[in-house]
């Protein structure tokens, strides 16, 4: 058999030769003479080749930000990767997928997936080469009675300019940023704990946030855990800064590459808040919205979670919950939240947010989307609901945040 040939299984084979005996010897003569490569002429088993009942399929491609930069130290977000999003219809499990970038006239493949049931796929790649932007497109391979198909190409050229950087660089605070909750409150249940500019140290290309004693406060505060004490603990004083007043958008992408703290009793943020503060919908009052929150490396579950909060009727409502298996999120098995830096990001639309991690997708939800500016807020806190969970003689605990970038759409 000549490559390229198709087998044709016997029962098939058999009645296409019953076919032959009924037909008009004038039908068989045009068949037997017809050239393969004669367009005019169709051969009676094209009507029920695989190509003829394949069902059509459709591609689609997103170009995201660079939102994928695992790493143990700090580098510069010009490096990161960019994450590319393919999604094909009809929707199958495990159908093999191609990214390709554009090379000249034609396509080179530089990665491959295989699609989920939802029919997504997840790739990072390149985000320039030799200063360019690139163009990238998936090719879905057949699968299943499904015919290949080919998305349109999309350039990496539309994030290239984010609308606000910040790097950490030299040995302070940049102006645009200020300390948040420096008062020991119930309302936030921290009457333990409160922020200050003695837990946040800006040194070697990051910011490190702190939860550390409050060495001015010599007796001990009794925490709350579910209406009743956990017991007596050190005060405590936390890193938590924002950007509140000076740096705020309205939908796009924000992002941090973040290193987590190691140990439960205090928990890791990257989260936004609504610029100002009023009654109504999240549509004309905003949001919370929790990018990411790291409880620490031995919590049951994971330890990470995304949350939106709002009002509704003047209570709080919120959505979200623990991610699902975190783990398949990481690298490698040596790899870790606390070991490691990862890139925490959420795409928010008028529509939806889309959370991921290192450009793999966490969650999705299209439940209090907020339509106000939302300003970004990095934080290590120790809330009374965690004291018991570790110590004070093993305080202190770190998290530090390599670079944060926000895009405008």
């Amino acid at each position: 058999m000549n490559e390229g040939d198709i087998a044709m299984p016997a029962p098939r084979a058999l009645a296409g030769g019953a076919l032959a005996l009924l037909m008009p010897a004038s039908l068989l003569l045009a068949t037997s003479t017809g050239s393969a490569a004669d367009p005019s002429v169709a051969a009676p088993t094209a009507l029920s080749s695989p190509e003829r009942r394949a069902t059509r399929s459709r591609a689609k491609i997103q170009v995201l930000p660079q939102i994928v930069q695992q790493g143990r130290r700090t580098a510069s977000p010009d490096a990161a990767r960019v994450a590319i999003a393919a999604t094909v219809k009809p929707r199958r499990a495990g159908r093999p997928v191609r990214l390709q970038v554009k090379r000249g006239s034609g396509w080179k493949n530089v990665g491959k997936a295989r699609s989920d049931r939802r029919g997504r796929a997840e790739f990072s790649a390149r985000a320039t080469r030799r200063g360019l932007p690139l163009t990238y497109r998936v090719k879905a391979h057949r699968f299943k009675g499904l015919r290949p198909t080919t998305s349109r190409g999309e350039s990496t050229a539309r994030w290239r300019t984010p609308h606000y950087t910040e790097n950490f660089s030299g040995r302070s605070l940049r102006p645009e940023w200020s300390h948040r909750g420096q008062t020991y409150e119930r309302a936030s249940k921290r009457l333990c704990s409160k922020g200050s500019p003695k837990a946040v140290k800006v040194r070697g290309g990051k910011v490190r946030l702190s939860v550390i004693k409050d060495r001015s406060r010599k007796d001990r505060c009794k925490a709350v855990k579910r209406g009743s004490s956990s017991g007596r603990y050190a005060y405590r004083l936390n890193g938590h800064i924002s950007t509140q007043d000076r740096v705020s958008f309205t939908y796009g992408f924000a992002a941090a590459r973040i290193k987590m703290h190691t140990r439960r009793g205090q928990h890791s943020s990257f989260w936004m808040q609504p610029e100002v503060s009023r009654a109504g919908s999240p549509r004309t009052a905003g949001a919370e919205i929790d990018v990411i929150e790291y409880f620490g490396d031995k919590h049951r579950r994971g330890g990470l979670t995304s949350f939106i909060h709002w009002k509704r009727d003047g209570r709080v409502v919120k959505t979200g919950s623990w991610i699902k298996q975190p783990r398949s999120f990481l690298k490698n098995r040596r790899d870790g939240w606390s070991k490691n830096y990862h890139v925490f990001s959420v795409e928010w639309t008028p529509k939806m947010y889309i959370f991921r991690i290192d450009g793999k997708e966490t969650w999705r939800t299209r439940k209090g989307v907020s339509g106000q500016p939302q300003y970004p807020i990095l934080s290590l806190l120790a809330s009374d609901y965690e004291l018991s969970y570790m110590r004070d003689e093993q305080l202190p605990q770190h998290m530090s945040v390599d670079w944060l970038r926000i895009w405008q759409a």
